[in-house]
């Protein structure tokens, strides 16, 4: 039985997976399981996985499964976990990768801690070139959770024992809901600042879309009542600048007031004030 079970979802992932599972198969930990869930891909996905690691998937170090139509991430990633024979789950995304020694620097903290997220600081491009490396501070976790800064689901690991999914009803933002579920569930959740996991940015990443402001609506009214109060404005102020990012300025604002009312010092942190600036006054026209 493996120890760890890493869980690959793929949608139209061929210019990217075969980076992603290399990640996985040149981590200085071995003992691992690679579960990879093709979600009914258009594109050459399959073949570019057959082609470069159709004898791991003939050994049983990797184990493929199709879709037989769209089910969507949440779907393919529950799936892997049901699938999957580890004690511990990593989830990666098919178009993200990990540095070589991120599953042996996380591991050990599983001895205390229920979730670990490693905050992902590196972001590269569609062609795998470093694009930026955040230098922000990282606050303690439960502002990270309720301030809507955390669940990439390729720098989060969990107890297999945990017997966390994610929850079908969110398609976008499925992966801050799973951790404000966590919270509530009182799991042990550690961040770590390692900088190992690589985010890629590239035009199909699905924020960019509106819909990510639906999502990020109904993760609010599903939680506004079970956030505790000092972590409010917080929450309400993540509210506010994706609302400001998508054009929709009634909620944006509706939520800043929520946010100041709470903690006016909420808009005096640098960082946020520069947020409002920019999508809620928009001062980039202003200057033009």
């Amino acid at each position: 039985m493996p120890e760890v079970s890493v869980i690959i979802p793929v949608y139209n992932g061929e210019k990217y997976v075969k980076d992603s599972i290399n990640s996985v198969l040149n981590q200085t930990f071995k003992d691992t399981e690679i579960i990879v869930v093709n979600d009914a891909s258009k594109d050459n996905s399959e073949k570019v996985i057959f082609d470069n690691f159709g004898g791991l998937i003939d050994k049983g170090k990797i184990k493929y499964y199709r879709n037989t139509e769209n089910k969507e991430r949440v779907f393919s990633r529950n799936f892997g976990i049901l699938k999957s024979k580890g004690n511990y789950i990593y989830l990666l995304d098919y178009d993200d990768i990990w540095k070589e020694n991120y599953i042996e620097t996380t591991l050990p903290y599983f001895n205390e801690f229920d979730i670990i997220y490693t905050y992902p600081r590196t972001i590269i491009d569609s062609f795998g070139n470093l694009k930026k490396i955040s230098k922000k501070a990282i606050p303690n976790y439960k502002q990270i959770i309720f301030s809507g800064n955390i669940g990439y689901p390729s720098a989060t690991a969990l107890k297999k024992t945990t017997n966390l999914f994610y929850d079908n009803e969110f398609i976008m933002r499925e992966d801050w809901e799973l951790f404000l579920r966590a919270y509530q569930k009182k799991l042990k959740i550690k961040i770590l600042d390692k900088n190992l996991v690589l985010i890629r940015e590239h035009q199909n990443r699905t924020s960019k879309d509106k819909s990510f402001l639906n999502a990020t609506l109904k993760v609010y009214e599903k939680y506004k009542n079970k956030t505790p109060k000092k972590y409010l404005p917080y929450f309400y102020f993540h509210i506010s600048e994706v609302a400001f990012r998508f054009g929709d300025f009634k909620t944006g604002y509706k939520m800043l007031f929520n946010a100041v009312k709470e903690k006016p010092a909420v808009l005096l942190d640098k960082r946020n004030l520069i947020t409002f600036l920019k999508r809620g006054i928009r001062i980039d026209r202003a200057i033009k």
